[in-house]
């Protein structure tokens, strides 16, 4: 048996912010908590959907207490200023750290019984759904708005945990390319990788079947022909890079992931490592270990990267032919091709141990032992 769990309702294109307003009022919704982060106040990207509210009248409450890799404390503040605010529904704007941090908060203030945010971990036997959150993206890449997954910062233990529950699913999503506008090459180039790892790896998961890989191969594809457009700032790459990250999150996100997002989770835990900077440095390496357990998957995967003449290909050749076509795009648009700079030696056995205790290993095509990802950092260094 399979399930597929995607928001009940999302829109996609330039400009549709302005449908949450029809959202809000159809739903019977009085007021919004806004969950954002600080820079996407201090730059105006908030304040667009906030004109939007404005503009039909709507009442919000604004909360921003929001790092980078959101912290059991941003949580648990959050439901505090939820509580006070009087708001009976969520708009998160941002990339996975407001999403994930909304879904924490909607999920407690409905399931008291889990405040303590540890207790959410792994797949959470929640009863209630989370408060309505109708989630914006402003990165193309984590597509948290469409996934059953969230991810929190243990900073007091140095690692980070992965939450898994349909109860936290955003009932709208408002893909809007425009609201992505204002991304720096740099968030765009690793928020993008970022998105083909989850279409590469949920391709490649252990829990992958026929309607999941629909997704994940039209994500490479869309990623692919897109990202190095959308760093440069063109319009229909950024477009495209919208759609390709939210395709792969209808598949990932029902199906799991593997050990690139394993060993990354471990990097942003202990070093604030940007989780999309990350999955793009390990992606190639960790797919070369993969390859002996992908079958026929990386010729797939490199036709739907542009590869030409995948048909003709020995197993050999087309499984290289995959791995070198990501280096390659990751390369293009900026990524570092190492962890040095990043990785000290002495922390690659918590680092190696924290991958393996990961909620995502599990679902890796094939089985790691704790040496195995110690050598795969090693190979990197």
């Amino acid at each position: 048996m399979s399930r597929i769990v995607l928001n009940e309702t999302s829109y996609h294109g330039a400009g549709c912010i302005v449908e949450i307003v029809g959202e809000a009022t159809r739903r019977g919704l009085k007021k919004a908590f806004v969950c954002t982060d600080p820079d996407l106040v201090k730059f105006g990207v908030a304040q667009k959907v906030l004109d939007v509210l404005d503009g039909a009248k709507l009442a919000y409450s604004l909360y921003s207490d929001i790092k980078a890799n959101p912290t059991i404390e941003n949580v648990q503040n959050g439901v505090a200023a939820y509580k006070k605010s009087g708001a009976d529904y969520i708009i998160a704007i941002g990339g996975g750290s407001s999403m994930d941090t909304a879904k924490a908060i909607g999920i407690i203030i409905n399931n008291p019984e889990f405040a303590d945010v540890r207790s959410l971990e792994g797949v959470a036997p929640t009863k209630k759904p989370s408060v309505p959150i109708i989630a914006v993206p402003t990165t193309a890449g984590t597509a948290a708005e469409v996934t059953i997954n969230y991810v929190i910062t243990d900073v007091e233990k140095k690692r980070k945990f992965v939450c898994v529950d349909v109860h936290d699913i955003p009932v709208v999503a408002v893909v809007d390319s425009d609201m992505m506008s204002t991304m720096p090459k740099g968030l765009t180039a690793a928020t993008g990788m970022d998105a083909l790892t989850h279409a590469i790896e949920g391709y490649t998961t252990k829990g992958a079947w026929e309607m999941t890989d629909m997704f994940h191969l039209k994500a490479i594809e869309i990623i692919s022909r897109s990202l190095r457009g959308a760093v440069n700032g063109d319009k229909a790459g950024r477009e495209g890079m919208a759609l390709g990250q939210y395709v792969a999150g209808m598949g990932f996100s029902n199906v799991g992931l593997g050990i690139v997002h394993s060993m990354a989770h471990a990097l942003g835990a202990v070093y604030d490592t940007p989780h999309g900077v990350a999955n793009a440095i390990l992606l190639p390496t960790v797919m070369a270990y993969n390859a002996e357990a992908t079958g026929e998957k990386y010729r797939d995967i490199a036709k739907a990267m542009g590869v030409v003449g995948t048909e003709k290909m020995s197993q050999a050749e087309y499984r290289k032919a995959a791995c070198d076509a990501v280096a390659k795009l990751g390369k293009d648009v900026g990524i570092p091709q190492s962890l040095k700079g990043i990785v000290k030696d002495e922390d690659i056995d918590f680092l190696a141990q924290s991958a393996m205790d990961d909620a995502c290993r599990p679902g890796n095509p094939k089985d790691p032992t704790k040496e195995d990802i110690v050598a795969l950092y090693k190979s990197l260094l």
